[in-house]
């Protein structure tokens, strides 16, 4: 019997849940071009003054480091609601707004016990202002690590999470 005989048969190409590797090769350019992109974007135009902040990256090519200023408000900062209190993201959503950080819509989120910050990388210094202009503990800082606690915000530069402990406070 040949291979065309057996209709159950796979080729040795791989599942269809797996994409060949040139598709994975695009992904990772397209991806790599569109954060330089985005990057120096953000380094663009004028700055103001009261509303950046400074940090500093180490370079690539070895010569020590560089510094580079970030807007709040070039920064994406998702707010969800993980309580049964009314209208609590859209309070703390508001609060950000007012101090010039770029807050999404807030939206409703997963239920949570506590606060908790999430951040991605490049961005725990935001992570670490916005604890502090919420009232929350650096203990509730967390790199996102890839993780998705809010559907559709693993790409904002911070996650908030508010618990119960904030709706106290509120």
């Amino acid at each position: 019997m040949t291979d065309a005989s057996h209709p159950h048969h796979q080729s040795p190409g791989g599942s269809h849940y797996q994409p060949a590797i040139g598709v994975v090769l695009i992904i990772l350019i397209l991806f790599v071009g569109a954060t330089y992109l985005m990057l120096r974007s953000t380094n663009s135009g004028p700055s103001n003054v009261a509303a950046t902040t400074t940090t500093t990256l180490a370079s690539s090519t070895g010569g020590g480091s560089t510094s580079t200023t970030v807007p709040k408000n070039k920064v994406p900062v998702q707010v969800a609601n993980g309580t049964s209190v009314s209208g609590l993201a859209r309070t703390y959503t508001q609060q950000l707004e007012a101090l010039n950080w770029d807050a999404l819509p807030q939206v409703n989120g997963p239920k949570v016990t506590a606060t908790t910050i999430y951040y991605n990388p490049g961005f725990l210094w935001a992570a670490q202002e916005i604890a502090g202009e919420i009232k929350v503990s650096s203990s509730a800082i967390q790199p996102l690590n890839g993780l998705n606690p809010v559907p559709g915000a693993s790409g904002d530069d911070v996650i908030v999470i508010l618990g119960p402990d904030v709706a106290i406070k509120n």
